[in-house]
């Protein structure tokens, strides 16, 4: 049994026997509150806005019950660090006793000042150069590789590193080609087609394949999807004598909304976990099960705080215009996602609707026609599921500056990256004589 319990006033997260205190933006007493103690208010006062803020507390959540969900003999959930990248995240992360997922040669080196020894780290990277590849070698962590030019020149350089070979599945995550990598015309992996081609390889050069890689992108809400999957990497990993590791991506589909949908983890857990055992024993020998979790572990921790510059009425639509745009937060425009807005300011409001838009110059919405209290000029919106490919996809379009973060961590409210300054924008550029 999966779900939530309120005790003596606190929220708790239950799975089965396991009992958490679940914490996370709560209204309380008619007040949101972060961890059920820090009044994001109080944050915004000290720290600025706009402003991203991360509740390790919900991080922990999430490891937990993924970690939980599996039962095998040897389970690695490496983080894929992509979705945020902040140094203070990827430590937590290492303490939690997560890997990392990278894929350029940048995150594998902020992966490795935030302590993670070489060996935690897999480097699967999509479309870059064989100097890359090598510079990841000589960092001593795990390679992935995800096509067959690579393989082949790879081999004949290095046939004495092991790699991991990432398999494409052909199967659509999600229901969108934006948001799905797994499907017959993605850039991403090797057609499962195409392995006597790489068995070729392997036998000619002689490498070792230590691992396979599959992942079929985000939204997946049935276990039937990952089992599918799983069968076609079963299928070629009887080809490879030598294998340590089977890593299934991710693509855990989290709720954006109330009532959304999201991946049942302990039914998917309970499913691949009998089916992962079963093809060890067939395989005669027990491999690791791997998965390589973002949005799942950071989604729901990330808040996004913004002010209102201004409530703007046209003939039909009240908008809200805010100190943000696409420039901090670009899924909403990029990806049509949706992200729950709440007024922290007024939340006893008389709920009025509202679209949400940015100060950039472009069509930058983040929401139209939403129910919300009723929103004043300098109120304090709350755009919710920020954690996840948000602060890492921001830009200084229109010369803005990128927001500050904070971490909310054990009670106190903790920054952990500075806001930036007129001196960060311009620190690269030269002056030259015209």
């Amino acid at each position: 049994m999966v779900g939530w319990v309120r005790l003596n006033g606190q929220i708790f997260y239950f799975c089965g026997s396991y009992l958490k205190k679940y914490k996370l933006m709560n209204l309380i007493d008619g007040r949101y509150y972060f961890s059920g103690e820090v009044d994001p208010l109080a944050v915004v006062e000290k720290h600025g806005c706009p402003l991203y803020v991360y509740d390790s507390a919900v991080i922990e959540r999430q490891f937990n019950r993924l970690r939980d969900a599996f039962s095998v003999k040897s389970l690695r959930i490496n983080y894929a660090c992509k979705a945020l990248t902040n140094l203070s995240i990827l430590k937590l992360m290492r303490k939690l006793g997560a890997g990392l997922d990278t894929v350029s040669i940048q995150e594998v080196l902020i992966g490795l000042k935030a302590g993670y020894e070489a060996r935690d780290i897999i480097y699967t990277p999509n479309c870059v150069s064989l100097e890359e590849i090598e510079e990841a070698v000589h960092l001593g962590v795990r390679i992935n590789i995800d096509n067959i030019s690579i393989l082949e020149q790879f081999g004949q350089k290095h046939a004495e590193v092991p790699v991991c070979i990432r398999v494409n599945p052909h199967i659509m995550a999600g229901g969108n080609t934006k948001i799905s990598v797994g499907h017959i015309d993605s850039k991403f992996g090797i057609s499962f087609y195409q392995m006597p081609h790489v068995r070729r390889i392997v036998e000619n050069t002689g490498l070792t394949i230590e691992g396979l890689h599959m992942h079929t992108g985000s939204g997946i809400l049935d276990a039937d999807v990952f089992l599918r999957g799983a069968e076609i990497l079963f299928n070629v990993a009887r080809e490879f004598k030598d294998l340590s590791y089977l890593d299934f991506g991710s693509g855990f589909k989290v709720p954006y909304k109330q009532g959304d949908i999201e991946t049942n983890i302990e039914e998917l857990g309970e499913k691949i976990s009998l089916r992962f055992n079963a093809f060890c024993e067939e395989y005669g020998r027990d491999l690791s099960l791997l998965f390589e979790p973002g949005k799942f572990l950071v989604s729901e921790a990330g808040s996004f705080l913004v002010k209102v510059n201004v409530v703007k009425q046209t003939t039909s639509m009240v908008f809200a215009g805010l100190d943000s745009g696409l420039n901090h937060l670009i899924r909403p425009m990029f990806y049509d996602a949706y992200h729950e807005i709440v007024n922290v300011s007024n939340p006893g409001g008389k709920p009025r609707f509202y679209t949400v838009v940015g100060y950039i110059c472009e069509t930058d919405t983040f929401g139209v026609n939403r129910r919300i209290a009723e929103i004043r000029e300098g109120d304090i919106l709350c755009i919710r599921n920020a954690g996840a490919y948000c602060f890492s996809m921001a830009s200084n379009y229109n010369s803005r500056f990128r927001p500050a973060e904070v971490l909310i961590h054990d009670g106190k409210n903790l920054l952990i990256r500075e806001r930036e300054t007129m001196e960060d924008l311009l620190k690269n550029q030269l002056e030259v004589e015209l």
